[in-house]
């Protein structure tokens, strides 16, 4: 035991994880605030109690923070979408030519290693916490099980990111312990894109009842409803929404509606009982259609709109959040802010992105095609008045706007942004699933089911949402219009259109629209909303995302190398005699 315990010391500091990353050791909640360097482990009395146990569950979710994983949700989930371009005082080549439609195999972003770092660490819980159960009596059973289903959602979720991004991918369950392990152990056939998204549901349903609900409220008055260990660790409800989300990719749809809304009911049921018991901390939460608990955009008796992104951007980890990640540290700033959005530590490092114009041409009035003048939204994700030309993305890069929407279009609004102390110099959280998220989840996996009641239930969730972030209540001249969306097509455009408008720059864009463009059998519509934002090359680009192989990425260079009997490169970046066949 000794010797594997050496050798799971090597993995976690450095051989197979070289982050730079630190471990949580712990023995209750409160300490998960306290990340210890990996060097301050003592890996001789390896898997000996619950302790080291929880030290390697912890060191998976700081594998979630490394720098390289986090800019990779940002990269692979927007920089091909419509949302971005590349901003011209940027100075990244790689970046540029992903924004571009010029993706290399040799590129630096393509490399799937922060995930397989994280995936390893995951199996490295499953293999060994076993034994601590035999060793530790107060290891229970229980307790093994939850640490189990914690990080195998976290590798559920690693994979998700791959398999959406790369299509056939290695899906490995043992972990690595050495070197010479590592270049071995992922030597193995690449599993089929919808063969893996059946195996981790297999997985996520195998454990799912194992998760915790809750867990222990921190110091400092927090209630189960901005508890932020309820937001950026695994709970119940980050399995019913994983599963929806990898259901809705499978086509399953009614698994995905049903599973979609287990994450509805168990908002509603948590606002609901913190609500009779502490209304102050439920503070600015409507039950929209006494179902769908969302953060209004003007507090009851103001005029003032910007709560909801305060509560779910600026200060994070609220009711409506499901999972995201988080520095409990707060000591360093967002990658994906500070790299892509904007630095708060170097006022003269530009970031890499600007909003495509097309999002803001006839801002708060009817010629903007994606929102109306009364969508707080637009002034929370764009400058307002909106510049001509090098727009900046604002979503994160602020914690609070402050506004009065117009009464009428053609007016353009007079906006306050401010950055506060709970945002540490745009050190915000990062979302991976929100509420917003899951409820047009089951619109769209509704809308997909067809028929009346199916299409009249996503009408009233989308109409929902769209209340929110337009500060409407119901009967508004303002509100949606069921008569607009009479059939099936109507509604799809309409759920595509409001998780367009509502998800923005939060990494899912890219992969909504292959998700649509698989699901229509042709790639039309992705090329029609993405070339638009090409200024050169737009024949060539049109033509190469034709094939369905664009629609994923290129196998790094370095991957088939590692692997080449068994990783072959994707067709549609095979260009010349120099790339992997």
């Amino acid at each position: 035991m000794r010797n594997i315990s050496k050798n799971i010391g090597k993995l976690l500091l450095g051989v197979a994880i070289p982050l730079g990353a630190s471990a949580i050791t712990l023995t209750s909640c409160d300490d998960f605030l306290d990340q210890k360097p990996m060097g301050q482990i003592v890996f001789e009395n390896y898997w000996e109690d619950r302790a080291d146990v929880e030290s390697v569950v912890y060191s998976c979710y700081s594998g979630l923070l490394d720098e390289n994983l986090m800019k990779r949700l940002f990269i692979w989930g927007e920089l091909r979408s419509d949302n971005v371009i590349y901003a011209k005082s940027a100075n990244d080549i790689n970046i540029q030519q992903i924004i571009e439609e010029n993706i290399l195999e040799t590129n630096p972003n393509v490399t799937w290693t922060p995930f397989y770092q994280v995936i390893n660490r995951c199996n490295t819980v499953i293999e060994f916490a076993p034994l601590v159960a035999e060793r530790d009596p107060n290891y229970t059973e229980s307790d093994l099980a939850a640490h189990i289903a914690e990080v195998t959602w976290i590798r559920s979720l690693c994979y998700f990111y791959l398999v959406r991004t790369f299509r056939d991918i290695p899906y490995v369950t043992k972990p690595s312990l050495t070197d010479d392990d590592i270049d071995k152990d992922y030597r193995i056939p690449l599993t089929d894109f919808k063969t893996l998204l059946r195996q981790l549901v297999t997985d996520l349903e195998a454990v799912q009842g194992d998760a915790m609900r809750f867990y222990p409220p921190m110091s400092g008055g927090y209630t189960r409803a901005d508890n932020p260990y309820n937001s950026s660790r695994v709970t119940v409800c980050a399995f019913y929404a994983l599963l929806a989300d990898i259901n809705l990719w499978l086509g399953e749809y009614q698994a995905a509606a049903d599973y979609a809304q287990r994450v509805i009911d168990f908002k509603a049921n948590v606002y609901r009982e913190v609500h009779e018991e502490s209304p102050n901390s439920v503070r600015g939460v409507r039950l929209y259609n006494d179902k769908y608990p969302l953060y209004t955009e003007a507090l009851s008796g103001s005029n003032t709109c910007g709560y909801a992104y305060e509560a779910n951007f600026g200060k994070g980890n609220s009711l409506e959040s499901i999972f995201e990640i988080y520095d409990h540290d707060q000591s360093k700033e967002n990658p994906i802010t500070q790299t892509f959005i904007y630095s708060w530590q170097d006022a003269n490092k530009r970031a890499l992105c600007n909003v495509n114009p097309d999002l803001v041409s006839g801002a708060f009035t009817d010629a903007n095609k994606y929102f109306k003048y009364t969508d707080c939204r637009f002034c929370e994700y764009f400058p307002v008045p909106v510049p001509e030309s090098g727009i900046e993305i604002y979503k994160f890069q602020y914690a609070m706007a402050s506004f009065t929407l117009p009464t009428q279009a053609g007016n353009t609004p007079s906006v306050s942004y401010s950055i506060s102390t709970y945002s540490n110099k745009g050190n915000l959280n990062w979302p991976i699933y929100r509420l917003p998220d899951l409820m047009l989840v089951k619109a769209e996996a509704l809308v997909e089911l067809g028929g009346e009641e199916n299409l009249k239930e996503a009408f009233e969730i989308v109409s929902a949402n769209y209340n929110r972030a337009n500060n409407l209540n119901d009967g508004n001249a303002n509100c949606l219009k069921a008569e607009k969306y009479p059939d099936q097509e109507a509604m799809r455009q309409l759920v595509r259109e409001e998780r367009h408008r509502e998800l923005m720059f939060e990494g899912k864009r890219w992969f909504d629209l292959v998700r649509y463009a698989l699901r229509d059998g042709n790639n039309q519509d992705l090329i029609n909303t993405v070339l638009p934002k090409q200024q050169k090359n737009a024949n060539r680009i049109r033509i190469q995302l034709q094939s369905p192989n664009a629609l994923f990425w290129p196998y790094a260079e370095r991957e088939i190398d590692m692997n080449p009997d068994n990783i072959k490169q994707n067709p549609a970046y095979i260009t010349n005699e120099t790339s992997k066949k």
